[in-house]
């Protein structure tokens, strides 16, 4: 009897061991290039401090969809839990999700939004409704405004990308009920500073009364903003909003940069290894996971510098 309540005792202690194995994800970044993707794999780090069962083996794609999809075929070869994915574009995802199905390994989509059918190939995405943001950038711009005539243009992101396409279509959506407001021009800029800038000093060159400037996100709009000083136009002549909140674009806010909308880096980053581990352990993760976009403007800056120390 006293053998039998030792070995009921043992168990009980080893138990919760067995249960807080150490759990390996893999993830794959489209980019490390750009600075938004950086942010999320700083975030993600800070989750693994915070939990030390959890293991994350990073790969960059540098934007080329055949490098990714070796990635993860790596990753799968090597047995890790679960994947996490910020896909090189939507179209990619299918195929990344075929494999995981197959592998039987967890895939969380953070910050691309998939296709709507390509949902059945995930278990979990982490995101925010990219229309929003341009909504926000529209509605600070006609505010700002406030009924004075404008000729504005858009700097794109990469095109066919759903924060590409939906941003640009939350800008218009907003605009088109302000017909002062003319959108004169909308360029690919890649997310890139330097393109940025270069991509504006051009559109000046052809549109000399521009005085709105909407970038897809803050490395554009930065560009933007080099390239209009650099022309000699002055700050309180041009009206310039960004999309994501870095702390690079922070620096710039209330010095030419007038705002920009914040994506939380740390609230994808964060939930998005938490819903992999989570998978990877056998839990059930909801299928969507929802994270605001906010405004910013210079008064504000501060309190969002110090989201990037937390």
């Amino acid at each position: 009897m006293l053998k039998r309540i030792l070995i009921l005792i043992l168990t009980c202690l080893f138990a919760p061991v067995a249960l807080s194995k150490q759990v390996t994800i893999g993830v794959t970044m489209y980019s490390l290039a750009d600075k938004y993707p950086t942010y999320l794999q700083d975030a993600m780090q800070n989750f693994t401090r915070e939990n030390s069962q959890v293991k994350l083996r990073f790969a960059d794609a540098n934007g080329d969809p055949a490098k990714m999809l070796n990635d993860v075929e790596n990753f799968i070869d090597t047995q890790v839990d679960a994947l996490i994915a910020m896909p090189t574009d939507p179209k990619i995802i299918k195929a990344i999700g075929v494999k995981a199905q197959k592998a039987g390994i967890p895939l969380i989509v953070v910050a691309v939004r998939p296709n709507e059918e390509d949902m059945k190939y995930l278990t979990s995405y982490v995101g925010s409704e990219e229309i929003k943001s341009g909504e926000i950038q529209g509605e600070f711009i006609a505010q700002a405004l406030n009924g004075q005539p404008a000729k504005a243009i858009i700097l794109l992101g990469p095109l066919g990308l759903e924060a590409q396409i939906k941003r640009t279509e939350g800008n218009k959506k907003i605009l088109s009920q302000y017909p002062e407001i003319q959108i004169v021009a909308e360029q690919e800029a890649k997310w890139d500073r330097a393109k940025g800038m270069e991509v504006t000093e051009n559109l000046f060159s052809v549109h000399k009364d521009i005085n709105v400037i909407l970038a897809n996100n803050d490395e554009m709009a930065i560009g933007a903003l080099l390239a209009a000083r650099k022309m000699g136009v002055k700050d309180n002549e041009l009206l310039i909003i960004g999309i994501d909140a870095t702390p690079d674009a922070l620096e710039y806010l209330g010095k030419g940069l007038d705002a920009t909308v914040y994506q939380s880096a740390n609230g994808q980053g964060r939930i998005s290894v938490e819903m992999a581990y989570q998978a990877a352990k056998g839990e059930k993760v909801p299928l969507y996971n929802w994270i605001p976009f906010e405004l910013v403007t210079p008064d504000k800056k501060a309190q969002y510098l110090n989201k990037y120390k937390e």
